[in-house]
């Protein structure tokens, strides 16, 4: 088993998160990851109003008795949703790990850890993981260019990014965008990272709440077929390549305005992709990992298998690499 400073801080056993997705962290998903070892994280934005979330966390709690988290997402919004009671939700649940990501977690942190609810911070810079453990967060979630999602307007792969922030971070620090299986988390560990954060290759288990056909569809294609929209707008996001998303980036290539693809970036649209399969029905998230992706386990057998390949990564490939090196 690999031990780490994430696995010890965290309290689970092994170095991988399932990532907090947009319509996919539900209860029977984060459930299986949870008693996978890993570490499953509800959405809590997923569900429509607090009360919501505390009957899912209620839920999840009848599918497991392994630890997980709940991901809050924090983001600027002319009507932003109430992020005190959610936060109030999951400290009254008793969750004791959070994921927060977007803005700032420090109007969180005295309540989350007064609570003893532990925090990882996701972010996609340098100077924002330093900013977020300056504030104390108890860990850091770098995201490389290659993630689902927002990748940030530096456009840093994991690569460089993971130790350029190792060299900063003194905390646990779990390495996220473009990793799918064992090659990556051992890559990870060997960049500075203490584990992998996982969104796609988790969309494509078998426990995942989004339809057949868009699992189907994610393992068909490859690390090419994704489309990075609203970079004119200095808010990027990665999604699968399809005629909604190729139209949005045209649009704003021409000089649109958001209000300009306003209708076909509608989250309800994105949302009817992953409940009735059809991957040409709205925007969806996705990463460049799904070139890596072949098939459609259970979160078991792919914890399994990413666990146990890596073991045998470093024991065997590697360290038969050092028994070759002349004395």
């Amino acid at each position: 088993m690999i031990s780490t400073a994430f696995t010890e801080t965290f309290g689970v056993r092994h170095p991988i998160v399932q990532g907090g997705m947009q319509w996919v962290g539900r209860a029977e998903l984060v459930a299986a990851v949870a008693n996978a070892g890993a570490l499953g994280l509800i959405t809590a934005l997923t569900q429509p109003t607090p009360e919501d979330l505390a009957r899912e966390i209620a839920r999840c709690r009848e599918l497991t008795d392994q630890p997980f988290g709940v991901n809050l997402t924090i983001l600027p919004s002319i009507t932003p949703p109430p992020y005190d009671e959610y936060r109030q939700v999951i400290i009254e649940s008793g969750v004791k790990i959070v994921e927060t990501a977007g803005s700032t977690p420090g109007p969180h942190l005295p309540m989350f850890h007064e609570a003893g609810v532990k925090v990882l911070h996701k972010c996609t810079t340098v100077r924002h993981a330093v900013k977020a453990q300056e504030l104390g967060v108890d860990g850091i979630s770098i995201d490389g260019f290659e993630c689902a999602g927002h990748p940030g307007e530096d456009d840093i792969a994991g690569l460089v990014l993971i130790p350029a922030a190792a060299r900063k971070i003194t905390i646990p620090m779990i390495a996220s965008g473009g990793f799918a299986d064992a090659r990556g988390l051992v890559a990870a560990l060997a960049l500075g990272a203490d584990g992998i954060n996982m969104g796609t290759r988790f969309m494509c288990t078998a426990e995942s709440p989004i339809h057949q056909n868009i699992k189907e569809a994610i393992v068909a294609a490859d690390e090419t077929q994704t489309e990075l929209i609203f970079r004119p707008l200095r808010n990027t996001a990665r999604v699968a390549s399809n005629a909604v998303s190729r139209e949005v980036v045209e649009i704003l290539d021409r000089g649109g305005q958001f209000e300009d693809v306003r209708e076909l970036v509608a989250g309800a649209r994105g949302r009817t992709v992953y409940e009735l399969g059809d991957p040409e029905a709205g925007i969806w998230t996705v990463g460049t990992s799904q070139g890596l992706i072949h098939d459609i386990p259970t979160v078991a057998e792919l914890v399994r298998r990413i666990t146990t390949e890596a073991e045998d990564l470093i024991a065997e490939r590697l360290g038969g690499m050092l028994d070759r090196v002349p004395a």
